[in-house]
């Protein structure tokens, strides 16, 4: 009876062991994490998360979703299949989200995030239309009569246009809406914590670990130097800049056209704004829109919009009166 008992406690240990083991070897592949990286949407990803299963196949099938559905860069595209004026396209839920958001954001900064500025953007050459060298106050006034949010519609998954010179182009928040499809993937796949990056646009949830996830804000430098501003701790956060002081180009009279046009005055010049750093407990669509916005704001306008969204954190670098690099933080 003894040795029953004896054989029934060893029994017991080696099961409680064997548990023990099963719960360490669960804890150190929760802590492991696993990066991803490549190219996309013409600049570069950088995933990390912790778990240790590799979802890069259906992260590129993904990728591939967005790109069939809103890329102005792909002909077969529907974005670009609706900028050709096809009325048979029937979009899919990526796109549906994309235009309720647009137009949430346009209406809430009054038109200064607009995505009906397609082909003011191909104007000036950063878009994937063709350019128009230096163009005259006419022939901007002539693309303005195609902007306007408020010019269009969707019904029954089909998009309506007031005229056909109205030309889509999400590419202002479009990595930032990636990098979202990519997070809320990961979390069905029960992944609390991670960080998805698009070409400098974050969203990031839960830790790297025990810590929080650090990201880097640049000085705004134009000498093409690159050094650090600041460092920002997220805390289930998603984070967007923009800035003009990379991503330009000079026309034969000297001046300094930017990649971010002003919808209201169809015009591509700086602002007093050369970087803007927005993050939120949301989604990084979100923030990379509003990014955009405050660039064509202008300072004090976006000090302005900021009093009624606290939940908007911002950096906002400028050069003030002496030219001398200022910082904004609220």
């Amino acid at each position: 009876m003894k040795q029953k008992y004896f054989l029934l406690a060893v029994i017991l240990v080696v099961l409680n062991f064997g548990a023990c083991n099963k719960k360490v070897e669960k804890k150190v592949k929760k802590e492991e994490i696993t990066k991803l990286e490549g190219a996309i949407f013409g600049t570069t990803y950088h995933i990390k998360y912790l778990d240790t299963i590799n979802y890069q196949k259906s992260i590129d099938s993904l990728f591939n979703l967005m790109n069939n559905s809103l890329s102005t860069y792909i002909p077969t595209s529907d974005i670009s299949r609706i900028n050709r004026g096809d009325t048979t396209v029937v979009v899919d839920d990526l796109f549906v989200e994309v235009f309720d958001k647009a137009k949430k954001i346009y209406n809430e900064t009054d038109g200064y995030f607009d995505p009906t500025i397609g082909r003011l953007i191909d104007a000036y050459g950063f878009g994937s239309g063709k350019e128009k060298k230096n163009l005259s106050q006419e022939e901007i006034k002539e693309l303005m009569a195609g902007v306007g949010f408020n010019k269009v519609s969707l019904k029954g998954r089909k998009v309506y246009r007031e005229n056909d010179n109205i030309e889509f182009n999400v590419n202002a928040f479009a990595k930032g809406y990636g990098i979202d499809v990519v997070g809320r993937f990961l979390e069905t796949k029960g992944i609390q914590d991670y960080l998805v990056e698009i070409g400098g646009e974050i969203r990031a949830r839960g830790k790297k670990k025990d810590k929080a996830w650090k990201v880097a804000i640049e000085k705004p430098n134009v000498d093409g130097t690159r050094s650090l501003q600041k460092v920002i701790e997220l805390n289930n956060e998603s984070m967007a800049t923009s800035g003009n002081y990379r991503k330009y180009k000079v026309n034969e009279k000297g001046e300094k056209i930017v990649h971010t046009v002003n919808a209201k005055t169809g015009l591509a010049s700086e602002s007093n704004l050369l970087s803007v750093s927005v993050r939120m407990k949301g989604d990084c669509a979100d923030v990379d829109a509003y990014a955009t916005a405050f660039l064509a704001m202008g300072l004090e306008e976006t000090k302005k919009f900021l009093q009624s969204h606290p939940e908007l954190k911002v950096v906002l670098l400028y050069n003030d009166a002496e030219n001398k690099l200022q910082e904004f933080v609220n």
